[in-house]
């Protein structure tokens, strides 16, 4: 006889080992991407997430190539050589292949505006308008648009000074404190922080114990003046 509460154990078991393969799979393939696709050009690939359409697209065959199924990668990136340019890539990888193939390419400058779609709810969905495409999508998990998210955000307030894009209908999560960029960076400046305040406070001992140090030498030294002087007296 089936026990209904071991059944739902066993079920939460293997969608929780679903996930875990899931995301090792992701950062496996997202690692990658960084070596086979952006290394090679001395860029450095700063996020990525894996999407699907949420609209299909009626694309000729032959502008596919007529290679099948595939999966599309969205990626952000910049350039190490200065001035640093930051750009969005489409990448995919066709099935059957361990390989993948960059597509679509925009300066993070073209990017218009970035809809969340509800910012109320964790959700997968989401759009991205540049000057001159839209794309609906929807990621593997919220959590990972999420992130997404958060770096895009992060890499358009440092690298664009004039027109920036416009993020809609997001979580505060994602624009406010509350970001895992903020809370490193928050985390390193107090890191820093204390480093300073332990070197400063060793620079203060050290100078004590020199300043200590210098005083025993001058009182030794007119120890041995006096001690000198009262023998030459003692000897006369």
């Amino acid at each position: 006889m089936k026990n209904p509460r071991w059944n739902r154990v066993l079920s939460s078991i293997q969608e929780n080992s679903l996930r875990a393969l899931l995301a090792c799979s992701t950062m496996s393939a997202k690692s990658a991407i960084s070596k086979e696709i952006f290394a090679p050009l001395d860029e450095r690939m700063l996020g990525a997430v894996q999407v699907k359409r949420r609209t299909k697209k009626k694309i000729p065959f032959l502008a596919t190539g007529g290679q099948g199924e595939y999966l599309t990668y969205i990626c952000l990136s910049v350039t190490n050589k200065k001035p640093t340019q930051a750009s969005i890539t489409k990448v995919k990888q066709f099935e059957g292949s361990t390989s993948f193939v960059r597509r679509s390419q925009w300066m993070l400058e073209q990017l218009r505006q970035v809809n969340g779609i509800d910012p109320n709810r964790d959700s997968a969905e989401f759009d991205l308008l540049f000057e001159n495409a839209f794309d609906q999508w929807v990621a593997s998990t919220a959590s990972e648009k999420c992130t997404f998210f958060q770096i895009l955000h992060h890499t358009c307030q440092r690298y664009l000074t004039d027109r920036k894009p416009e993020f809609i209908n997001c979580q505060s999560k994602i624009m406010g404190g509350n970001s895992i960029l903020h809370s490193a960076a928050d985390s390193v400046t107090s890191a820093v922080q204390k480093a300073s305040q332990a070197l400063n406070e060793r620079g203060e001992r050290l100078g004590r114990a020199e300043e200590k140090t210098e005083d025993m030498k001058n009182s030794a030294q007119q120890f041995a003046e006096t001690a000198h002087k009262l023998a030459m007296k003692h000897k006369c």
